[in-house]
């Protein structure tokens, strides 16, 4: 119990440090400019679902640039062989690949040579080696076949989305928002953040729009309609008009948008109309006034993402290198079109496969919602732990405080993101850090009554509980560590808070509890220890846990078997995180919202199964939009329809979710692999630190609980999403915790009781935790019922079911995980000494 000066030193140096990193995140902005500027000033980021914003999972679109790629070859090809080599061609095209069939055949040797010119070798990593982009044989008839390779078409994406990183950042830039957040996700995926901007709908326009702005000539004599009758002419092609008509384009690209200067939005006075109004280079202006002093008379289309915005007719040269677009733009669309303009063309389509937007007023609300079941919760805990041990649950109070102090140090200092289920993980872990100090209080208790000294009660309990309370808690960050590696965004706040807080746990339950006990006895010196105050369970339990063991396991495996029947029928209510589709959260402006009267509104858009349903309070309400046929496009029209319809005088819109087909898949294979790794880590270091059966055991427990909670969800009818694929993690670390502090005294009783059975040896195990068992779980249920009534709906279904994992799980650890050592074969001392002096038979038999 003696503390050295340079211990005593580190404590007060991490308590001192953790006060004044956390003090800033109390500050508000004047505040913390008064601050002063030698202490520390960095704040916690706030994520998404606090602060508002959007949250955008793009992807790029692998058949458009497959197209384009293609369009742009046959193009290349027919100019290299007509035009520079007087070859002529006919060229038809397939999904990746070009045929060119040579009018003549002689000249085969020739065109192959010039064609092969054309490949191209796309640098790979660091500009290191490169990938050929093109494939080239022969057919036959003697045709010529130019293919795109697939190692060239992953190579040219993953440029490609490099090259759409810059340009997003340059619009968001533009835009003027702060601290956007955009990286690359795997090889085909950009991540965009932005906080504080909850329009998504225009922040998806200006982002996922490609803005390829080319230039084109009409064809001089022919029309769209015409040339669908009679067939399009070698070299057109036909493009949607803005004005709802067709236009025959020439397919050779006049001037593109790469030669803009710049672009800013104006108002033409004598049409009474929104324009764009842009400037070219010193080259883009050569050829610009080149391409119309040659085609004056002629109509010159001006075509934006594959849609032609107007199409006048060259009144004269136009030489001065700028010009105008007009359209049916509106002040904003025409300064979004500038923005995109000016920041430059995407080189890719992006598709939208992922959406989250939450409104400023909702971000509030959860904020206020967070900290008030926060503090509930806090309050419940230090006046539990008060009552229950006196002084001593003071001073388990104050180092709960200083974790708490800490796990917020610790977000700040690492710029980490805190979310709404970050918030649910620092109110967890308030519950469980409570769980360390029960234990080493128990424990001193237990050495007490066995006639130790105060001094050595106190240092005995400390040591031995440390053990445990080590074991416990590296079950719990094996969940945690997993959780981070393999969930997104919420989740992983959420891990990152619990691991954080596991092991502020570790330093400040061992540490600094011992500190403060060790000072108290120095000053007073007591001669006797009153550690236990309010005991919700009698000192000197003599349960028999294990005379109902066959009774309760056919209960477990009857409850099991209906959960897992309940997965099916009724079945999981999943939400769109693991079906696909879109959610939509709005508030009545006025009064009470109508379910049947948002219903009626929607009916009329013909988006397939529509749910609307009450969400939290009475003005809240929750849509549902189906996962729409078609492409990620046809998702993200649905959602605009529904905003358009809802959105004014009558409805808020404060939150949206749209997950694709695609993402939805992955979530739900990816939550699969994240539990079963975290059982198998789980496994590996139980099987290290005790016997195979007490592995084999806690996994067998531990799969029950699993198999519970489902039918939880099931039977409750609550939505099961990716959050609940945490809570289920979350579950398995809680319930390793309780089956670990039993699994551990049994552990000890084995070499302790050398005249006892096993089946009666488990009942004092579990005896002599029974007390801890009871006011851990409290605690922490107690706490986590404060985030079920007090944090929200958003996370109601995610914190109610970790409620119910604290009851199964310590249901589990007493009636599952100890009678199930019996069953794989265990043996105590005074098992194997019976089975060693009972006689054989020559069978093998007992006699």
């Amino acid at each position: 119990m003696h503390f050295s000066p340079w211990r005593t030193a580190i404590i007060a140096i991490v308590a001192v440090f953790g006060i004044l990193m956390a003090i800033p995140n109390l500050l508000d902005k004047d505040q913390l400019a008064a601050w002063p500027d030698f202490l520390p000033k960095q704040q916690i980021t706030l994520g998404l679902d606090l602060q508002g914003g959007s949250h955008l999972l793009l992807q790029v679109n692998r058949d458009s640039i497959i197209s384009e790629r293609i369009k742009d070859l046959r193009r290349d090809v027919r100019s290299t062989l007509a035009n520079d080599n007087g070859i002529g061609n006919l060229i038809t095209t397939s999904t990746d690949s070009i045929t060119v069939e040579l009018t003549d055949p002689s000249q085969k040797d020739a065109a192959m040579a010039a064609i092969e010119g054309l490949q191209n070798n796309i640098s790979g990593t660091f500009g290191a080696g490169g990938t050929p982009e093109l494939a080239f044989s022969e057919t036959p008839d003697g045709k010529i076949v130019v293919s795109l390779t697939p190692d060239g078409i992953s190579a040219r994406m993953s440029a490609l989305v490099a090259q759409s990183i810059e340009v997003i950042r340059n619009r968001i830039d533009e835009v003027g928002t702060t601290e956007p957040v955009i990286q690359r996700q795997g090889d085909d995926r950009v991540l965009v953040q932005v906080p504080g901007f909850a329009d998504s709908t225009r922040l998806k326009e200006l982002i996922s729009r490609t803005a390829r702005l080319t230039f084109h000539l009409v064809h001089p004599s022919m029309t769209a309609a015409q040339a669908e009758a009679q067939g399009i002419p070698s070299g057109y092609y036909i493009l949607p008009s803005a004005d709802g008509g067709d236009e025959l384009l020439n397919e050779n690209v006049e001037l593109g948008g790469e030669s803009l200067t710049n672009a800013q939005p104006g108002f033409d006075q004598q049409n009474s109309r929104s324009v764009v109004s842009f400037q070219f280079d010193t080259r883009g202006a050569i050829v610009f006034g080149e391409i119309t002093s040659r085609n004056v008379g002629k109509r010159f289309a001006i075509v934006l993402d594959n849609q032609v915005i107007t199409a006048p007719v060259i009144q004269q040269p136009i030489t001065g290198g700028s010009g105008q677009i007009s359209g049916n733009f509106t002040p904003q669309s025409a300064a979004d079109l500038a923005v995109l303009l000016r920041a430059g063309a995407l080189p890719a389509t992006l598709d939208i496969v992922e959406e989250r937007s939450v409104g400023p007023s909702l971000g509030q609300d959860s904020i206020e919602a967070g900290v008030l079941a926060g503090i509930v919760g806090a309050i419940a805990v230090v006046l539990f732990m008060i009552a229950a041990y006196g002084w001593f649950g003071v001073m388990a109070d104050i180092a709960v405080a200083l974790n708490v102090t800490l796990i917020l140090a610790t977000l700040s200092a690492l710029g980490a993101t805190l979310t709404l289920p970050g918030i649910a993980g620092i109110v967890l872990t308030i519950g469980m850090a409570v769980d360390a100090n029960v234990l080493i209080y128990e424990r001193i208790r237990e050495e007490r009554a066995a006639g130790r000294s105060v001094i050595a009660a106190i240092d005995s309990g400390f040591s031995r509980a440390m053990a445990t309370i080590l074991d416990a808690n590296i079950t719990t960050l094996i969940a945690a560590v997993v959780l981070f590696f393999l969930g997104s965004g919420p989740v992983q706040g959420f891990a990152v808070t619990l691991a954080i807080g596991i092991l502020t746990t570790l330093f400040t339950a061992y540490l600094v509890t011992k500190f403060m006990v060790s000072r108290w006895y120095a000053w007073f010196r007591p001669k006797t220890l009153k550690i236990g105050l309010l005991r919700p369970v009698p000192d000197g339990t003599k349960i028999s846990f294990m005379r109902w063991r066959k009774m309760l396991v056919t209960f477990s495996v009857l409850a099991s078997l209906l959960s897992l029947g309940g997965a099916f029928i009724p079945g999981l209510n999943f939400g769109i995180d693991f079906k696909g589709g879109s959610a939509i959260e709005v508030r009545a402006q006025d009064g009470e919202a109508d379910p049947a009267e948002v219903r009626a509104l929607l009916a009329p858009l013909d988006l397939g199964e529509v749910q609307v349903q009450n969400f939290g309070t009475p003005e809240d309400l929750l849509v549902r939009i189906e996962l729409q046929p078609g492409d990620d496009a046809a998702q993200q029209a649905a959602i605009s329809r529904v905003e358009t319809v809802l959105q004014g005088d009558a409805y808020e819109i404060r939150r949206t979710e749209s997950i694709s087909g695609t993402v939805s898949s992955e979530l739900a294979t990816t939550g699969i692999i994240g539990l079963s790794v975290a059982l198998l880590g789980i496994l590996v270091y139980l099987w290290f630190r005790f016997e195979w059966q007490f592995a084999v055991g806690a996994i067998i427990a531990t799969a029950h609980d699993v198999i519970l909670t489902i039918g939880f969800f099931a039977f409750t009818g609550m939505e099961f999403n990716a959050s609940s694929i945490a809570a289920v993690l979350t579950i398995v670390g809680y319930s390793l915790n309780d089956t670990v502090v039993v699994y551990d005294r049994i552990r000890e009783y084995r070499l302790k009781y050398k005249k006892t059975n096993l089946s009666e040896l488990i009942d004092i195990a579990i005896n002599s935790t029974l007390p801890r068992t009871i006011l851990t779980s409290f605690t922490t249920f107690v706490a986590l019922m404060a985030l079920v009534v007090f944090g929200g709906e958003v996370i109601r279904s995610f914190t109610a079911s970790m409620a119910w994992g604290v009851f199964v799980g310590t249901y589990s650890s007493i009636f599952i995980a100890s009678p199930i050592l019996i069953y794989l074969g265990l043996k105590s001392r005074a098992d194997v000494a019976e089975a060693k002096e009972t006689p054989k038979r020559a069978d093998g038999a007992a006699v």
